[in-house]
């Protein structure tokens, strides 16, 4: 991954917290928030406005596996816990829908295009933040569209692990192979999920060539 730009989310911009699996302190948009719930079992926060004391932990696999292992939820709550079985897959299938809540949000503020020639002009224009491709697009046009966004001189985030049926389901569209978010709070906010997706799942498949992109 390259350079990102800034994200926020609303656990809050700027703001740190420590990682109980690591012991570092890090922004809150590299983390996950888990609490627990009224039955005493742990639930993520993906937003961060569950009620309770907040657990935190990076969002990476391999800490929230270290997590699991060494029983450090019940350590932080200071009590007993009961964790999901799936607790990894929960994590997956909640920031996959608030990306796909994003895509959504910015459709209907008039900050996303489709098309591959609309989103060519975007690119071109410098406006894009966020690029967007269906996992079982063809290559060529996403390969063009790679090369010119690695011509713009600055890192775009790419999305391609959600297929264009996903796409239309998310955005109310037919056929979604490619698409753009412009730069911005909306793009941000969806560069922020997709870093902290990336910690459990590929981006985009890994034969995809993406000179320029953070993936």
């Amino acid at each position: 991954m390259t350079a990102t730009p800034q994200a926020k989310n609303e656990a809050g911009p700027g703001r740190t917290r420590r990682c109980i699996a690591s012991g570092k302190i890090l922004p809150q948009t590299e983390l996950l928030r888990f609490v627990v719930g009224p039955d005493g079992e742990i639930v993520p926060d993906l937003a961060g406005k569950l009620p309770g004391r907040g657990m935190w932990v990076r969002a990476r696999e391999a800490d929230l596996g270290c997590a699991l292992q060494k029983g450090l939820f019940a350590r932080a709550a200071k009590a007993p816990v009961k964790v999901p079985a799936d607790l990894s897959n929960l994590v997956v299938a909640g920031l996959l829908r608030r990306i796909s809540e994003g895509l959504g949000l910015a459709a209907r503020a008039g900050a996303l295009t489709t098309g591959y020639e609309k989103v060519r002009d975007f690119l071109k224009s410098g406006r894009t933040g966020v690029l967007i491709e269906a996992a079982d697009g063809a290559a060529d046009g996403r390969e063009k569209l790679f090369a010119l966004a690695h011509g713009v001189g600055k890192p775009i985030y790419v999305l391609g692990c959600l297929n264009s049926a996903d796409l239309d389901l998310a955005l109310g569209r037919s056929n979604v192979i490619h698409a753009a978010v412009s730069g911005g709070p909306l793009a941000d906010r969806l560069g922020s999920e997709l870093i902290r997706l990336a910690g459990f799942r590929p981006m985009t498949p890994p034969e995809w060539r993406l000179p320029g992109a953070i993936r």
